[in-house]
């Protein structure tokens, strides 16, 4: 049988009411539409009951305002998130701290009725211009955005979803394209890991990047390699986990999560080439020596790569450090092109995905089976292994037809 709470003064409390001790304040407890605990607080009783009233009032309220077409974007996101109970903590967390961080106070408090496509355009040029986020990161936002308008139209409350289409729009006006990325250049490629394998800072950079390079996999999934992963006899890498990195609830602060693949084709083994493979054995005789990474995450221990406070990298910490050495490489490589009176072989800006993209298109320039292309890669789309196999192929045809034109003499 429940035992009845009573306040110091032996009054029977309500499910939901406590009083501290400490400062004698009353407190009513409550979860809101996303499953968070929340709690409001009053100096007596009778203030308590009437906030809970209220509390009451504003949630039946809310419900009208929902029917009635009045309700605000952030209303109709609470809901959305309030009825997808099947989403991993990690990945709610980081939902909410996405849409906190660009929607909620400024674009989520249209109403949602009122909302047209040259609105959402203009919010999302406004983050891309004002803002500064990256198409990719616009992705994220949109992905919140337009599951939040959709459900307002299977509840009859709009009757066209606004953000349809918007993302194509930006794309085309940005001359960007899903999924592709340019590589890198065999002479970049080679300055690049060059100016690393030589510098007496950036070296130790050296076996993460070869193994981005020479395997193709997502920074996420190197960063989460163990060395139970790899089979030394079959020369071969399991990819079958993946390593990210969340914010904590309404902090700034982020912890490393282990995240399994979210589809069958996420799950791969892939082979392991001999520089790869020097680049394992050359970390596995310095942690002989060191210390064994000890750090576990989500009860997965035996990480291959840490940083200098013995902890696992986190895929930013990567991202800075490429373009330290993008900065480092160029200065120097400007230098030694004026001395020895050639042109310099510069860097472009790019990040750790950019790797993947250029070993992907190293591989089409090689293999012609876009099959084997989409199971190395863990493509879910071969749409995707298609866009990358017809812009390296393009530019090898490209590269052909300048050989072809150097060297025969048809007229």
């Amino acid at each position: 049988m429940a035992t009845t709470r009573k306040d110091l003064r032996g009054r029977t409390l309500r499910k939901g009411e406590m009083q501290r001790s400490s400062d004698k304040r009353y407190a009513y407890s409550y979860t809101d539409p996303l499953g968070r605990r929340k709690y409001i607080y009053a100096n007596d009783l009778v203030t308590l009951r009437e906030k809970e009233a209220r509390l009451t009032k504003d949630q039946m309220d809310g419900l009208d305002i929902y029917v009635a077409g009045k309700a605000t974007v952030n209303f109709v996101f609470d809901r959305y998130m309030s009825l997808k109970t099947n989403l991993r903590q990690t990945t709610r967390s980081n939902y909410l701290y996405m849409y906190d961080r660009f929607i909620r106070d400024t674009f989520g408090k249209k109403k949602i009725a009122e909302i047209r496509y040259s609105d959402v355009l203009q919010f999302y040029n406004y983050l891309l211009d004002k803002q500064g986020l990256q198409t990719n990161t616009l992705e994220s936002v949109h992905t919140l955005l337009h599951p939040t308008f959709q459900l307002a139209v299977r509840d009859e409350i709009v009757r066209k979803n606004p953000t349809d289409g918007v993302m194509a729009e930006i794309k085309k006006s940005s001359e960007q394209t899903t999924g592709v990325r340019h590589a890198l250049t065999i002479p970049q490629q080679r300055a690049f890991m060059e100016h690393i394998a030589n510098h007496p800072i950036y070296c130790h950079w050296w076996p993460l990047f070869t193994v981005l390079l020479g395997t193709g996999c997502r920074i996420g999934e190197a960063l989460g390699l163990r060395w139970d992963d790899l089979d030394y006899e079959r020369r071969t890498i399991s990819i079958n986990h993946s390593l990210v990195y969340y914010p904590v609830g309404e902090s700034r602060n982020s912890v490393l999560h282990i995240s399994k693949p979210k589809t069958e084709a996420g799950v791969r083994t892939i082979p392991m080439f001999d520089t790869v493979k020097d680049a394992f054995e050359m970390l596995h005789e310095e942690q002989k020596e060191s210390g064994w990474n000890d750090v576990e995450i989500d009860g997965m221990t035996g990480f291959i790569f840490c940083n200098r406070f013995g902890n696992v990298p986190n895929p930013q910490s990567v991202n800075r450090a490429i373009k330290r050495i993008i900065a480092d490489y160029n200065v120097s490589e400007e230098v030694e092109a004026k001395k020895q009176h050639r042109e310099a072989v510069l860097l472009p800006d790019f990040s750790a995905h950019h790797l993947r993209h250029t070993f992907c298109t190293r591989l089409c320039e090689k293999e012609t089976n876009l099959k084997v292309i989409q199971s190395v890669m863990g493509h879910k789309d071969i749409q995707t292994t298609m866009d990358i196999y017809a812009e390296a192929t393009e530019e090898k045809k490209q590269e052909s037809f300048e050989r072809l034109a150097a060297t025969l003499d048809i007229f």
